[in-house]
């Protein structure tokens, strides 16, 4: 049962192919619908892990990588076909790229990295979510506005940026207060 988490990581995981694939192909309202089922399950996991403890080193792992491969696919996959901004999509890649470089330096240089999502990475993550599927309706239902999905790219930009932020701030004060690593 402890495994429940990660496979359904693994669920959304595969779901990212379909997604794409329907978002090129035109098909909307089933890119709609399989990105709702991958960001439902992004929810599922966490909580399942959380309230039964089936939190596994794996998972620590799997759960971010398969957040960003997500959203960092449709992310591109949507501005390739015009319905997402470019601007917005080089900001959401290259925080995601920056937080898994960072990472990985920090886990070379530094150590084992131990922490959480912080609140803002977390309204980032969601505003990025709200965003893309505000796209794929509008793509598929012309609702809502190109004036409320401006608004939300701004708040996605704005979150963007400020987690970034965050990120790059929490790991330099880690790298400088940690204790030297043994040679």
């Amino acid at each position: 049962m402890r495994h429940i988490p990660n496979l359904i990581c693994l669920i959304r995981l595969v779901l990212v192919w379909p997604v794409a694939a329907a978002l090129h192909d035109g098909r909307y309202e089933l890119a709609l619908g399989l990105f709702i089922a991958a960001a439902i399950s992004d929810g599922l996991d966490g909580f399942l892990a959380k309230r039964f403890n089936w939190v596994s080193e794996f998972g620590k792992v799997l759960d971010p990588a398969a957040d960003k491969l997500l959203l960092v696919v449709v992310f591109v996959e949507s501005a390739w076909l015009g319905l997402v901004p470019w601007w917005i999509t080089a900001a959401a890649v290259a925080r995601d790229v920056m937080i898994a470089l960072g990472a990985l330096a920090f886990k070379l240089w530094v150590g084992p990295l131990r922490g959480r999502p912080t609140v803002i990475s977390k309204i980032n993550t969601a505003a990025q979510l709200l965003y893309l599927v505000g796209v794929m309706l509008a793509a598929a239902f012309l609702l809502p506005s190109a004036g409320v999905l401006r608004a939300a790219a701004l708040i996605v930009f704005v979150t963007t940026v400020l987690s970034g932020l965050d990120y790059l701030v929490t790991f330099t004060r880690r790298a400088w207060t940690a204790p030297p690593r043994p040679a």
